[in-house]
């Protein structure tokens, strides 16, 4: 295999380059043009997340339905003409990888991405409407989610002199959403205890005869699993959602081939509580209310076979 080839895909390679283009963008904002800033950081961004995918395995980078870039990923070098995965299924499958690159973080890196395809692909001038404020601290965390999975720093980077604004921006950042939840998480609790006692205690006995898998209507968008956690507000029964992040076989099968005991893990996407209303979406939310966004169970399944691949 090609090394010039390979480099399309490797995760060392994508890291520099996300590197360099980051530095194009703290140059432009410097010198204050902040369309380009945030052109050169759109880029930046999304050769990052490859460079996180790149590192796990190339395989997820390139384009699956396009085979001969599977097999230079494979490591055998049948074309020079490599496809890799747009922005979509790129921060699709970060949400997998990186535990705390929740739908928030997802959405937001998704905008960002519309905006730069229409800057290079039409007349519009999405960058020129956006505000900094609008925008930039959500960057950095993003950043700073993804680097932190691959064991870096945003000093590392974009240069420690540069990294310390980004620091102090996600530094307020924190600390507006902490304060910003609490007072959520305390009004709903006050309100909670202005009702009567009797009032009080059927709602905690009604709360806990409600089941995870009978709260699909709290959660009408995609989710993997449901699960119950205490409220933090009225410490009722209420309900997390969130994405399957990894699973591990503890048990194999038994001796008829049919039962298998599995580990998994997910990573909580949003909170709702049936009885106060309390909601809070996103990991960082979660966070701030004391709520553990990593949740793990262990399920006994039956082994599913997949049928006859059809080679023919």
């Amino acid at each position: 295999m090609a090394d010039d080839v390979f480099i399309a895909i490797s995760g060392e390679a994508l890291h520099a380059k996300s590197k360099v283009y980051m530095g194009r963008a703290m140059t432009r904002k410097a010198a204050g043009d902040l369309d380009e800033y945030q052109l050169w950081a759109s880029l930046a961004l999304e050769l990052l997340g490859k460079a996180a995918l790149a590192r796990q395995h190339p395989c997820l980078v390139v384009d699956p339905q396009h085979a001969p870039s599977m097999f230079v990923a494979a490591g055998f070098n049948i074309t020079t003409d490599v496809k890799t995965i747009t922005a979509k299924t790129l921060f699709e499958r970060l949400t997998h990888l990186v535990p705390r690159f929740d739908k928030v973080v997802q959405k937001f890196c998704m905008e960002i991405a519309e905006r730069r395809n229409a800057e290079l692909h039409s007349a519009d001038l999405p960058f020129k409407t956006m505000r900094l404020d609008a925008w930039e601290e959500r960057y950095w965390h993003a950043c700073d989610t993804i680097l932190r999975h691959m064991e870096t720093s945003l000093e590392d980077w974009i240069g420690a002199a540069d990294a310390a604004a980004p620091r102090q921006l996600l530094a307020e950042a924190a600390s507006a959403l902490t304060a910003a939840v609490k007072l959520r998480v305390e009004s709903h609790r006050a309100a909670f205890q202005e009702l009567k006692k009797a009032e009080r205690e059927k709602l905690h006995a009604d709360a806990e005869l409600r089941e995870p898998d009978k709260q699909t209507v709290l959660f009408p968008d995609r989710y993997d699993e449901i699960w119950s956690e205490s409220c933090p507000a009225c410490a009722c029964r209420a309900f997390v959602t969130g994405e399957q992040t990894g699973e591990d076989i503890t048990k194999e099968a038994d001796e008829y081939g049919i039962w298998e005991t599995v580990d998994r893990e997910f990573v909580g996407e949003e909170f709702k509580c049936p009885t106060c209303d309390l909601t809070l979406t996103g990991s960082d939310e979660l966070d701030a209310a004391g709520i553990d966004y990593i949740h793990t169970d262990q399920q006994e399944r039956e082994m599913e076979y997949e049928p006859d691949y059809g080679n023919d």
